[in-house]
């Protein structure tokens, strides 16, 4: 039987009158490439704020690495890694820097912070970069840098927002493959995008209209059940029934 490592039941998250997350439910397992989609307004980033312990859900529970959203919200923050659609690194320090301040933040003992560091920006070709600023860096390189960061620690979940936006698609691709290595690491991974293309690299995908879900199951299900070519037409068939533009 597979671990399930997220798990929510009627989730939802008001503010004031708005309806932000309404009902949701769901269980991601444990090694899952899980895909979160929706169009601006759909709910999905007020979603994956309340399974990253940062917002209360208004009513429904969740469990994300087995610690309630809503009890347990340090300890879930202790056991997931995270990635934003904007570049989260600090500009100002150097890339071994940033390495070692995350490091610390998750109580890596020094030790192993160098031993990590060093193998993974030597896996990244990074080496020779590691007294180099940040600001420095082309965008594509802190992106893969800033995944790296945020599975440092050897987290059970990672949260991925919108990590490809603005990227090359070489660099996209070489995005995915760390992903899957990730994976192959025993570490689950949610990931919200706008390419269509990548959804197809997902386990299984969920799709949020006006704040529920309206589908949920493998590309080539989704597929199948909408009579699509490719989960770009999926998406549309979904969104465009949407009534709300903003989330």
């Amino acid at each position: 039987m597979n671990e399930i490592v997220i798990k929510t039941n009627n989730l939802t998250k008001k503010f004031g009158n708005f309806t932000a997350v309404d009902n949701i439910t769901f269980e991601v397992d444990k090694g899952e490439i899980f895909g979160f989609l929706g169009a601006n307004g759909a709910g999905k980033t007020t979603a994956m704020r309340m399974l990253c312990g940062l917002s209360h859900p208004t009513s429904g529970s969740g469990e994300v690495a087995g610690f309630d959203i809503s009890k347990d919200q340090e300890k879930i923050k202790a056991n997931i890694g995270y990635m934003s659609q904007k570049f989260s690194l600090y500009d100002d320090l150097t890339v071994g820097e940033n390495m070692r301040l995350f490091g610390g933040i998750y109580g890596m003992k020094k030790s192993d912070i160098k031993t990590k560091t060093d193998r993974i920006l030597n896996e990244l070709g990074f080496s020779a970069e590691k007294n180099t600023l940040v600001r420095e860096l082309p965008l594509g390189w802190k992106q893969k840098l800033a995944f790296s960061v945020s599975i440092f620690h050897s987290p059970k979940i990672v949260f991925l927002d919108e990590p490809t936006g603005g990227v090359d698609p070489i660099t996209r691709r070489q995005f995915w493959e760390m992903i899957y290595e990730a994976v192959n690491d025993d570490i689950t991974v949610f990931v919200t995008t706008h390419y269509m293309d990548e959804a197809e690299y997902c386990d299984r995908v969920s799709i949020m209209v006006d704040g529920r879900i309206e589908a949920l199951d493998t590309p080539k299900e989704l597929k199948r059940q909408t009579n699509s070519q490719n989960m770009d037409e999926v998406f549309q068939k979904f969104a465009r029934t949407a009534t709300r533009s903003a989330d």
